[in-house]
């Protein structure tokens, strides 16, 4: 499989899927600044030029990391990383959804390219501090949703790398992360899987999960 990324975006819970798993499969950077994701090359895999992108073994293109989650973990049930009882399944779903829409949608994406949602400079601490707003209301919702559980459904899933990105995310930038979320961060952050992850693409290990403070 082909697998078209980003260091340190959403993508990176796809790969520590994909590492999780032991999947066999090719990088391909995806250099978001400069425009890779509109070149005609990139747009002819993924026409919403959006990362990440995971060509699979048949030449079809999956994209959107909860679909992608979802596939890779269906696909591979003898690791179960994707939960047997329905109600964990919808947890699941609900979690996923709620981090890629609202936390990392309409909270960092505000933060990230504030110029999207505000042209006049003007505007733009306004529409940063919404952001903020968001990803704490959305770490606070997150926070009691993980409480008494190591992982989103106990046991860990295909939900947890996607809470990490955003957590990682809080990390880089010096958000605070109440006490349940940053445990769980830290959590991943001892996994194999994540740390080989991160350290491929680009991180020092040392410099994380030490920034952390709380809500």
């Amino acid at each position: 499989m082909k697998f078209y990324m980003t260091p340190g975006s959403c993508s990176t819970a796809i790969h520590i899927i994909l590492e999780e798993l032991e999947e066999v499969f090719e990088v391909y950077i995806v250099n978001l600044p400069a425009g890779d994701h509109f070149k005609p090359d990139y747009v002819a895999i993924n026409p919403k030029s959006t990362i990440p992108a995971l060509v699979r073994k048949d030449g079809s293109t999956l994209t959107e990391v909860p679909a992608i989650a979802y596939w890779l973990a269906r696909t591979h049930g003898c690791a179960k990383l994707w939960p047997e009882i329905p109600e964990d399944e919808a947890r699941a779903l609900e979690t996923m959804a709620y981090v890629v829409d609202t936390i990392h949608g309409q909270g960092f994406t505000r933060i990230f390219a504030t110029n999207t949602f505000a042209r006049n400079p003007d505007d733009h601490q306004a529409v940063r501090q919404l952001g903020l707003d968001i990803i704490e209301k959305g770490f606070t919702i997150l926070n009691n949703a993980i409480a008494d559980k190591s992982y989103v459904v106990g046991d860990f899933s295909i939900a947890d790398p996607i809470i990490f990105y955003v957590s990682f995310w809080a990390d880089k930038t010096k958000i605070p992360m109440p006490d349940n979320l940053a445990a769980h961060y830290r959590r991943m952050l001892a996994r194999p899987a994540v740390q080989r992850v991160l350290q491929e693409e680009g991180y020092n290990l040392a410099t994380l999960g030490v920034a952390e403070r709380q809500l």
